[in-house]
């Protein structure tokens, strides 16, 4: 019990660390305002890579949905943002939209679970633009295809930083509990985990409507963040992004989708002055870290504090 409340304390003491480290940074002007915005946006992006690696790399399953359920949260923060300049009515804001997007992803997810691969794929991509397309028809309220604008900025890099660790714990709370361990056995082998009891569709449908209410959360982030919300900024290609993300931190290890993220934001600011050579230097790296690592940059391992407390420990016996 000892030694676990010392990890544990450890894990907080980095994050403090991380907190305070920022504020010096920043309330020092090492980090100008482009930098601190660069910060919150890459925050945002680890909270999307995280709901949909628990779906990919956890569940086993493909999802295209994350860009669909991103937009029902930014659009439900936007919508009561417009009308209200306080923050507790953000906090309702977004917790409206994760319930929204919850739901969404209940109703859709008890079907099209059944499917796999290929076919589960096409059946979220359809909800996502479905999604997408009723927002662009939503009338005075989305006011359509132009979007939103105005919405206060509820967002700053210490909520987005607040939010990332909440994820980031919830979710490897939920790994290591005893239905993060049947979803597990569902990655490895279905048919042997509904030989063993698991209900396979309640299980995959609660990895699912999680990774929603998460994708939800970090599209009021922003909301908050960019002070406008327009549908074309949720189109397929968010969900692709976020799926790069994934794939080149490694399926299955959360610690490596949070490297992956934080990487490649800052070689998207990085390669800006490149111009039109940016998406070609981008994809070229991600090319070479696909033929040498092909597992992702973690594959499915994590950084766990445990092991390096007992590698120290038997080293010093």
């Amino acid at each position: 019990m000892k030694k676990n409340f010392k990890i544990n304390l450890t894990w907080l003491a980095l994050i403090v660390a991380g907190y305070l480290l920022l504020s010096l940074l920043i309330g020092g002007g090492v980090i100008n305002p482009f930098g601190v915005q660069t910060i919150s946006y890459i925050g945002i992006q680890i909270i999307l890579a995280v709901a949909l690696n628990f779906i990919m790399g956890i569940s086993g399953q493909f999802s295209f949905g994350t860009a669909g359920f991103m937009a029902v949260g930014a659009y439900a923060a936007a919508i009561v943002g417009m009308y209200s300049r306080y923050y507790v009515h953000f906090y309702l804001a977004m917790f409206a939209g994760a319930v929204v997007a919850g739901l969404l992803a209940l109703i859709v997810g008890i079907p099209t679970l059944r499917l796999k691969g290929d076919y589960l794929a096409i059946a979220t991509l359809g909800v996502s633009e479905i999604i997408r397309i009723l927002i662009m028809n939503g009338g005075e309220l989305t006011n359509g295809a132009a979007g939103l604008s105005g919405i206060p900025r509820f967002t700053n890099w210490q909520t987005v930083y607040i939010f990332v660790v909440l994820a980031v714990v919830f979710t490897m709370n939920f790994i290591n509990s005893t239905a993060g361990r049947e979803t597990l056995s569902i990655r490895e082998d279905e048919i042997a985990a509904e030989s063993m009891g698991v209900n396979t569709t309640k299980v995959k449908v609660i990895a699912f409507v999680y990774g929603a209410v998460l994708s939800s959360i970090a599209g009021s982030l922003y909301a908050g963040l960019i002070g406008t919300v327009t549908p074309k900024d949720f189109t397929w290609l968010q969900s692709v992004n976020i799926i790069i993300i994934v794939v080149f931190g490694g399926l299955g290890s959360i610690t490596g989708t949070i490297i992956a993220a934080i990487a490649l934001g800052f070689l998207n600011v990085f390669l800006q002055d490149f111009g039109s050579l940016r998406m070609i230097i981008y994809s070229l790296a991600l090319i070479m870290v696909m033929i040498f690592r092909p597992g992702g940059l973690l594959g499915t391992k994590e950084f766990k504090l445990s092991t390096l407390f007992n590698k120290n420990t038997k080293e010093g016996r």
